[in-house]
């Protein structure tokens, strides 16, 4: 009887082993599992929504975020940069984004859900080159006395005003393009979104 139960002992021994080892086994197979199903940064970049936190952008600067592999511009215009989109109205060739292709709330002055921020894809619509910042305006530019601030191409010589309108006679044919975006709050926005169809 005594061997019996020694048997016995063993069996269980053995049986919680093979238990244990299959459960790890079942948690290593799980979690990349699990893993391989999120989405990965180059997907993400691909095409994923980006947040973006916006509360520490002070008025006039301008930062950098990457959307779909792309450069997008989001600008916190002061309130002389915005002043400046009413002297090139006449000097841009689609001042309220009338051509197809751009959002609604981009079809005003400012190109902008609300106007101090403006958000822009930073590519030219000529061949593709990313324009400069120059947003200072004036001789401290580095441009000429009357430039009101905004972008230059330096492939082909395009200009942009603050609100990426392009200027009339330059190659680009369009403005820069609004991608879909909207506020989360006054300190957040997502950028490749418009749920609310703003």
């Amino acid at each position: 009887m005594g061997s019996d139960e020694k048997v016995d002992c063993g069996r269980r021994r053995l049986i919680v082993a093979t238990a244990a080892v299959g459960g790890v086994a079942g948690v290593v197979t799980v979690v990349p599992l699990v893993a391989s199903m999120m989405p990965s940064e180059r997907a993400k970049a691909a095409g994923a929504p980006v947040e973006v936190d916006i509360s520490k952008l002070a008025p006039g600067q301008m930062m950098t975020v990457e959307w779909r592999g792309k450069p997008v511009w989001i600008i916190n215009r002061s309130k002389e940069m915005l002043a400046s989109l009413k002297k090139t109205d006449d000097q841009v060739s689609d001042p309220k984004s009338e051509k197809p292709m751009q959002p609604e709330y981009c079809k005003n002055e400012a190109r902008s859900i609300k106007p101090e921020i403006f958000v822009a894809v930073g590519i030219c619509t000529h061949l593709g080159c990313s324009p400069t910042e120059k947003l200072a305006s004036g001789a401290e530019s580095g441009i000429a006395a009357d430039w009101p601030g905004g972008f230059i191409c330096p492939c082909h010589g395009s200009t942009f005003d603050l609100a990426g309108r392009v200027y009339k006679s330059k190659p680009a044919p369009d403005n820069l393009e609004v991608p879909p975006y909207m506020f989360l709050s006054d300190a957040k926005i997502v950028i490749g979104e418009d749920k609310k169809g703003a």
